[in-house]
């Protein structure tokens, strides 16, 4: 760690707005800069087509299970009191220090980021991202490799939403205004749950942001005092809200896809209250069980043990976090919060991980719409890059002038353009991608 040793909460809340931070100011108002921040996301057309993109099943169906809308907004009300927790403790700590009023801001900046979490990814749930990533890796989009520098081709090889994120949130669209949604600096950082460029994407492609956004990440990460590696390649320790950010996506991805597996009947309600009950021990585990005794309804049962499950969860991961606050802040925490809680829920969050892969992420409607999601966006990468490469062509005339004029779909360099594709990609709803597909492979003709 070469520049700063330790963080301060003092630089790491700011309501500097990117974009505008020559008109930065303290004034007060009746909402917060990050209330702001969180209603802005809430009134966006891209939070509104979180709704008809895939979270893990099929959309729609008979049952009602949760897409990326529902899940964006239940990670808010987790991450929210996640961050009320951590507050109320991080309050009474630093009760004497001049800027303690800033720590109020905790529970809105997790909330916002918690919304925001997932506005990058593309259609198609995570099979989405794959696809992307697969298609330059090993698919049609290998051409481009030579004609690209490596990290702009390490960009497109480990596609990442949670960099998609940053860019969707920072990058000034044709016709939109400079900083794009132009949030605060705590907010954007507190979504970046890979600080670093993607030629340090691992093994499981995972980074923070695409080199077309690496100065703006930078801008952002100096401002609040985040510790930054030494090294020709760029990499900040996380701001330490990303690890509420985290945990409360952990918290909800395990938990509701258990729930929605018992909907769906992939999972016996037996099954499921075993999972769910294996969160508690002692006089808290006889509490529940007296209550599953009065509750009839087996929909209503499961439901109170997953509110249960959330809350013992929220309570130790607020625990860690207040506990590991200043190895938090000097960047030495490895790892999610979850994976630091006490052994018995560790253990039973464990399992739930186990029994959702083997019995839910490898069930038959999953991979169904895995294996639609992927020929989807392959043949709309192919038809799209193809057209951006030479835009001369009459066919590639008739597509880019589909492409609403936000998309770069014109920009001087090869990669920018791509980028632009991404960009209109990821950002369909699944019924949308469908119905571009069809159209373009003249399966679906408008009426005559």
């Amino acid at each position: 760690m070469d520049y700063i040793q330790k963080m301060s909460w003092d630089k790491l809340i700011s309501a500097k707005r990117f974009g505008l931070e020559r008109y930065h100011d303290e004034r007060k108002r009746n909402r917060s800069d990050f209330q702001r921040d969180y209603d802005r996301l809430v009134f966006s057309a891209p939070f509104r087509r979180l709704q008809n993109k895939t979270q893990v099943f099929p959309l729609p169906g008979s049952v009602f299970v949760h897409n990326r809308l529902t899940h964006s907004l239940e990670v808010s009300c987790v991450g929210r009191s996640l961050g009320n927790n951590v507050t109320t403790i991080l309050i009474d700590k630093y009760k004497d220090e001049p800027w303690v009023h800033k720590l109020q801001g905790i529970g809105a900046i997790v909330a916002a980021a918690c919304l925001a979490h997932d506005m990058g990814n593309p259609p198609f749930g995570h099979s989405g991202e794959r696809a992307i990533a697969t298609y330059f890796s090993e698919g049609n989009g290998m051409i481009l490799e030579k004609e690209l520098k490596k990290n702009e081709w390490t960009d497109l090889t480990h596609f990442e939403g949670n960099a998609n994120a940053f860019r969707l949130l920072t990058h000034q669209f044709n016709g939109r205004r400079e900083g794009g949604f132009v949030m605060t600096y705590s907010t954007l950082a507190s979504i970046v749950k890979y600080p670093y460029s993607s030629t340090l994407a691992s093994s499981k492609g995972k980074f923070g942001f695409f080199s077309s956004e690496e100065a703006d990440f930078i801008r952002v990460a100096d401002e609040l005092g985040m510790i930054r590696y030494g090294g020709e390649d760029i990499r900040y320790c996380r701001h330490p809200l990303v690890y509420l950010v985290e945990a409360a996506d952990d918290i909800c991805y395990q938990v509701m896809d258990i729930e929605d597996a018992h909907k769906l009947r992939i999972l016996t309600t037996e099954k499921t209250k075993e999972l769910f009950l294996g969160f508690f021990e002692k006089e808290r585990l006889e509490h529940i069980k007296e209550t599953l005794n009065i509750v009839t309804d087996v929909n209503e049962q499961i439901a109170y043990l997953r509110s249960c499950v959330v809350g013992v969860l929220v309570d130790e991961c607020s625990r860690i976090f207040c506990e590991d606050e200043d190895k938090l802040l000097r960047g030495e925490v490895k790892g999610p919060l979850i994976n630091l809680i006490d052994e018995t829920p560790r253990k039973a969050y464990k399992k739930c991980t186990r029994v959702a892969y083997e019995s839910i992420y490898k069930s038959s409607d999953v991979l169904d719409i895995e294996l639609a999601g992927n020929r989807i966006i392959s043949v709309l990468l192919d038809k799209l890059i193809d057209a951006v490469m030479y835009p001369q062509k009459a066919y590639s005339q008739l597509l880019l002038n589909k492409v609403p004029g936000q998309y770069e779909m014109r920009a001087e360099s090869l990669y920018n353009r791509t980028q632009a594709v991404i960009d209109y990609i990821s950002g369909m709803t699944d019924v949308y991608a469908l119905d571009l597909y069809r159209k373009i492979n003249g399966m679906s003709l408008p009426a005559l």
